[in-house]
């Protein structure tokens, strides 16, 4: 009798490691570092964030903007994406975007495109290196750190600007001292439609 009931036993205990068995290969690639990696830092401990479907409607830029000149550039903070029209009135553009990290580093309001620079060397401000002492004073253009990515246009309002970011976990977070990051493909393709002078508008 007992052996009658090992056997059923033993086949339910083959199928059941054999399942086991099949399932590992998938349970490591879910538990593997790279899909998951175990030391990469937290951006500033912030909780992720519910993403806000109204960041990828359109906008008209008449609701901004008394003119369209030679294009208008509106960062929504709140909804963590910026709109792009370009001065011929058919060019439209909406990338996901980083906002600041906090209110206190937030401004709003109306500004215009001064300068923009290709692969742009960082200078931290005063301020940044205050929260921060291990910044360097000073980072070139195209260093994999750098935290202005491969392009950046500058507001007229000192230190800030558009720019792109190399840290992609950024874009769609509270996870700037000010300025507006975008994906660096996103802001390659922005940089040559943005003329000086273009109007910025920050809500």
């Amino acid at each position: 009798m007992s052996d009658q009931h090992n056997k059923p036993l033993s086949r339910r205990s083959l199928i059941l490691s054999g399942i086991a068995t099949l399932a590992t290969p998938a349970l490591a690639r879910a538990q593997s570092s790279d899909a998951f990696p175990q030391a990469e830092p937290a951006i500033r401990d912030q909780v992720p964030v519910q993403r806000n479907i109204s960041s990828f409607t359109t906008q008209n830029w008449q609701d901004h903007f008394d003119q369209l000149g030679v294009g208008c550039l509106l960062a929504d903070i709140t909804s963590r994406a910026v709109h792009y029209w370009g001065g011929d009135g058919v060019t439209y553009r909406l990338y996901p975007s980083s906002v600041p990290l906090s209110e206190e580093l937030t401004r709003r309001g109306y500004s215009t495109i001064v300068r923009k620079t290709e692969f742009p060397s960082w200078t931290p401000t005063a301020s940044m290196r205050e929260r921060d002492p291990t910044l360097p004073e000073r980072m070139e253009g195209g260093d994999p750190g750098n935290p202005l990515g491969t392009r950046a246009m500058y507001l007229d309002w000192p230190a800030y600007l558009v720019h792109g970011t190399h840290d992609t976990r950024k874009i769609g977070r509270q996870s700037s001292s000010g300025c507006i990051g975008l994906y660096n493909q996103h802001v390659e393709q922005l940089y040559p439609l943005v003329e000086i002078g273009t109007q910025v508008r920050l809500v």
